[in-house]
């Protein structure tokens, strides 16, 4: 492997190198690696998480030696330089038409698929639905027993390198029409209420307490959060800029995946 990131690193810094095939073989093993999970972009250490940045760099010069090429899946043909996953059946994933899995992303035995799609060097965790016509963006890791409902956007992230990937950790529920961009990390157990808008720069604004409390970038293990607005003055006036509110922490009784919706209920919040 030390060898593998050794080519990668070279290759970064003088291109010319990608029209060699031991550079070409060594990124394309990385890719591979991805694809059957044996490596991935990010992962957990010590409650954070450590991004590999010459692994970002190998996805990103996985483009450039990749030729365009086209891609019959019965009646319907598509154009690109990446292929598509297959052998699902020998992966123990569910893959409802429409549903499009990018090579070079992860899905764990007992993913579930609906109409969506999951972009290259993103890893999906066991136990996770990605439902109607959500996204799982570029390099975005996704925990275990995750639900992403309909119309979820999660954002990718190849470049800048040391920018950090969307993150889902366990048992989260993501409810319909989130948008989770820039690197933001939603912590275990979290519920998200419907239309919530989180990136690097939105204010997440516990209001549980006496008195309000600004995080940006995370969101806290088991938080209840819900769409928001502050006031905040401009040149031309004061406007409502949206946020995020966490109203709550989901009960002991919320644990269940089939339970989430009922922490949502408990505080009154849309799915």
């Amino acid at each position: 492997m030390e060898n593998i990131k050794k080519i990668i690193l070279e290759a970064w810094e003088n291109r010319d190198l990608l029209k060699e095939l031991s550079t070409q073989t060594a990124i394309r093993s990385i890719i591979e690696m991805l694809d059957k999970g044996k490596l991935r972009i990010a992962e957990p250490h010590n409650n954070d998480w450590i991004v590999n940045e010459w692994v970002k760099k190998a996805v990103v010069m996985y483009f450039p030696i990749q030729k365009m090429s086209t891609i019959e899946v019965g009646p319907f043909e598509f154009h690109d330089k990446i292929p598509l996953k297959k052998n699902f059946s020998e992966q123990g994933v569910r893959v409802v038409p429409h549903a499009i899995a990018r090579y070079g992303s992860f899905l764990e035995s007992g993913v579930i698929l609906m109409p969506s799609y999951v972009n290259i060097g993103a890893h999906v965790g066991s136990g996770t639905m990605v439902d109607t016509w959500a996204t799982v963006g570029s390099c975005a890791q996704i925990g275990r027993n995750v639900h992403l409902s309909g119309g979820v956007g999660i954002g990718g992230v190849l470049e800048p390198l040391q920018a950090s990937p969307t993150i889902i950790e366990d048992d989260c529920f993501i409810g319909s029409r989130c948008i989770v961009v820039e690197g933001v990390r939603i912590k275990k157990e979290c519920v998200i209420g419907a239309g919530v808008v989180l990136t690097k720069s939105t204010h997440i604004i516990d209001v549980t307490g006496n008195e309000p409390i600004i995080v940006k970038g995370v969101v806290p293990e088991r938080s209840v959060v819900i769409p928001g607005s502050y006031s905040k003055k401009f040149p031309a006036g004061s406007y409502n800029v949206n946020c995020a509110l966490i109203i709550g922490k989901r009960k002991p009784s919320t644990d269940l995946k089939v339970s989430l919706n009922d922490a949502l209920r408990e505080y009154d919040v849309a799915v």
